[in-house]
C-alpha cells in the first residue's frame, strides 16, 4: 500500500510541473483511474541517452517523451555546455514533422536562451543532415535535432550534437545525463517567451549549394528516379538538390510525399520494414524508372531499389551493405583518397574494397557518432541505410547527398548499358560473395533481450549452420580497437555474427554475414544459393541458442 501511495504521490508531483495541457490531462486520468500498472511503467525510471540521444513514446511521465522531459534535457545540456566554458555560445535547433516536434524545439530554444546561451531554430521541419550541417556552418557549440527518425508514429526523440558537428559520445553523454539528473523543479528553469533567432532559408540554401559537390564534374545525370519521403521531411530538399545537380525531376510517390506524423500508409515508416515500399514499387511499375530511392522520415537514411525480374513485383530492395559497397566502388573508380569506415555490424566487403584500392579502413562501434569521428574520413556507411558521403560538410549520415551519389552511379552504369546489379556481380567475383542478413526481434518486455544476451554469454554456441565458431568475443569488455559496448561477436569459418541490443528501439539485433568464394560470373548462382542456405541455418541456430 505504501508503495502504491508513493507512486501516486510521484505522479501528482509530476502532474503539478507538467507544462503541456495534453499530457497533464492524460496523466490526471491515469491518477484518477488509479491505473497503477501504467503509472508504474511511466515512472519506472527516466529515459536514458542511447545510440542517438533520447527516444521514446510520447506521453506523460519520465519514461516518455514530453515537454517536461525535453525541458530537463535542454537544461542539462545547457549546464554541461556552460561547465565546458561555452557560456554565450550558439546552439542551433532543428526538428522534423512528428507530433510535438515544434513544441520540443521551441522549449529547447527557450531553455538555452534562459541559461545565457544563444539559440537559433531552423525555419521549419527539415532533414536531420541540414541541422548537422548548420552546426559547423554557423559555428555553433552544440546542436539539437528533435526527431525519432524511422520509429513508429507515437515516438519522438532528441539527438544532441557538439560543436564538431558529430553526435555525442562518452564521456559527454554521461556528463550531460548527470547534468540532466541535477536539474531541480521545472519552475527553477528560466524559459523566456522570446530572445532566440528563427533562421531563414540561408542555412538551407548553403546546404543545398554544397550537395552537388559530392558529384564528379561533368558526370552523366540521366538516371530516372521514383522517390518517396515516407511521409517525412525529405521531398522539398531532395527534389531541390536533384534540380540543382541537373538530374531529371524524381517521380514522387504522391501518397507519401508530404509530411504527416500519422504515417498513414505504413505500419512503420522505415524503408526496411515489410510493406513500407509497396506504394513506391507501384509507382515504379507505372513510370518505369531506373531506380527507386526512399528516405526515412528525417531524411538521414537512403534506401535503394532496382528492377529485378526475379523479384516479386519486379523490384528488389538493395540491402544497406549492398549500397554501401556500390558507393565505395564508385568512389574508388573516381579516384578518391582518404579513409573508408563502417561500423562493426556492416559487411566486411568494404574493407576488401579499401584494401585493394590502397585506401585506409577503420571499423567503429555502431552509430555515426563513431564513424564521423574517424580521422581522415572520406566515406562511411552503416548497414541500416546510413551513408556519409560528404564528411567535410555533414559529419553524420545524409540521405540527400547519398541519393545524389546513387543517382550518379546509376547514370554512369546506364551509359555503359549496365545496372547496379551488374556492378554487384562484379564485386562478388572480385572479392567473394558477401551475403548478409539480420535476425531482428522486437519485444514488449526488455527483459527478453537481457535474458537472450545472458544466455549467449553463459553458453556461447560452438557451431552455427554447421560452421565452427572459431572465436567468441564479449564486446562489453572492449577490444584493442573498440571501447566497451553491449554486444557479442562470433567469427566462424567463412562467416561472422554480431549480437547486440538496439540503441534506438526495443529490439535484439543479430547481424549475419557469410563469404562465399567466387571464381567467375558463372559461379554466382550457386554461390548465392549456398550463401542463402548458410544464412538461414545461422539464423535458425542462433535463435535457438539465444532462446528467441
Amino acid at each position: 500500500m505504501q508503495q502504491e501511495q508513493n507512486l501516486i504521490a510521484r505522479a501528482r508531483t509530476w502532474l503539478a510541473e507538467d507544462p503541456d495541457p495534453e499530457t497533464r490531462d492524460e496523466l490526471a486520468k491515469l491518477i484518477d483511474a488509479e491505473d497503477l500498472d501504467e503509472l508504474a511503467t511511466r515512472f519506472a525510471g527516466t529515459l536514458q541517452f542511447g545510440t542517438a540521444g533520447l527516444r521514446g513514446e510520447i506521453g506523460a511521465g519520465p519514461m516518455r517523451m514530453n515537454r517536461a522531459v525535453v525541458i530537463r534535457a535542454a537544461a542539462g545540456l545547457a549546464a554541461y555546455l556552460k561547465a565546458q566554458g561555452q557560456d554565450g555560445g550558439l546552439v542551433v535547433i532543428g526538428y522534423d514533422a512528428r507530433y510535438k516536434s515544434t513544441d520540443f524545439a521551441r522549449d529547447t530554444a527557450a531553455v538555452m536562451t534562459g541559461a545565457g546561451l544563444r539559440a537559433a531554430v531552423l525555419p521549419r521541419p527539415l532533414p536531420t543532415p541540414v541541422l548537422a550541417y548548420a552546426i559547423r556552418h554557423l559555428g555553433a557549440v552544440a546542436g539539437v535535432e528533435v526527431t525519432a527518425s524511422h520509429n513508429p508514429p507515437r515516438d519522438n526523440g532528441y539527438k544532441v550534437y557538439l560543436g564538431d558537428g558529430s553526435q555525442i559520445v562518452p564521456p559527454a553523454d554521461g556528463e550531460i545525463a548527470s547534468a540532466i539528473a541535477a536539474v531541480g523543479p521545472l519552475d527553477t528553469v528560466p524559459r523566456p517567451d522570446s530572445g532566440w533567432d528563427t533562421l531563414g532559408d540561408e542555412v538551407l540554401d548553403a546546404y543545398l549549394a554544397r550537395t552537388d559537390t559530392v558529384l564528379e564534374t561533368g558526370s552523366p545525370r540521366t538516371a530516372r528516379v521514383v522517390y518517396t519521403a515516407m511521409h517525412g521531411v525529405g521531398t522539398s530538399v531532395l527534389t531541390a538538390a536533384f534540380d540543382r545537380a541537373g538530374f531529371p525531376a524524381p517521380v514522387l510517390v504522391a501518397e507519401q510525399a508530404e509530411p504527416d506524423p500519422a504515417f498513414p500508409t505504413v505500419a512503420f515508416p522505415n524503408p526496411e520494414e515489410p510493406g513500407a515500399m509497396d506504394l513506391a514499387f507501384a509507382t515504379a511499375r507505372r513510370s518505369d524508372p531506373d531506380i527507386v530511392i526512399a528516405n526515412d522520415p528525417d531524411a538521414d537514411r537512403c534506401a535503394v531499389a532496382v528492377p529485378d525480374p526475379a523479384a516479386d513485383g519486379g523490384w528488389r530492395m538493395l540491402r544497406g551493405d549492398e549500397v554501401g559497397a556500390l558507393l565505395a566502388a564508385h568512389l574508388v573508380r573516381r579516384g578518391v583518397t582518404g579513409v573508408f569506415a563502417e561500423s562493426i555490424v556492416s559487411s566486411s566487403l568494404l574493407g576488401r574494397i579499401a584494401e585493394k584500392a590502397g585506401l585506409g579502413y577503420e571499423e567503429t562501434l555502431t552509430g555515426f557518432k563513431w564513424i564521423a569521428r574517424v580521422a581522415g574520413l572520406r566515406y562511411g556507411y552503416e548497414e541500416a541505410l546510413g551513408y556519409c558521403v560528404d564528411p567535410d560538410g555533414v559529419r553524420d549520415k545524409d540521405g540527400v547527398t547519398a541519393a545524389l551519389l546513387v543517382a550518379e552511379l546509376a547514370s554512369v552504369l546506364k551509359e555503359q548499358g549496365r545496372t547496379l546489379l551488374d556492378l554487384l556481380d562484379d564485386l562478388a567475383v572480385e572479392h567473394g560473395l558477401h551475403a548478409t542478413d539480420q535476425l531482428s526481434v522486437r519485444v514488449e518486455d526488455l527483459s527478453v533481450i537481457a535474458d537472450a544476451m545472458r544466455r549467449l554469454r553463459e553458453q556461447p554456441p560452438t557451431a552455427l549452420a554447421g560452421l565452427a565458431v572459431v572465436s567468441a568475443e564479449d564486446l562489453s569488455r572492449g577490444t584493442e580497437l573498440l571501447p566497451p559496448t553491449d554486444g557479442l561477436r562470433y567469427h566462424l569459418e567463412g562467416a561472422r555474427v554480431i549480437v547486440r541490443p538496439s540503441g534506438t528501439e526495443p529490439k535484439l539485433k543479430c547481424y549475419l554475414e557469410v563469404v562465399v568464394p567466387v571464381g567467375s560470373a558463372g559461379e554466382l548462382p550457386a554461390a548465392r544459393t549456398k550463401g542463402a542456405g548458410l544464412l538461414a541455418g545461422i539464423k535458425r541456430d542462433l535463435a535457438a541458442a539465444a532462446g528467441i
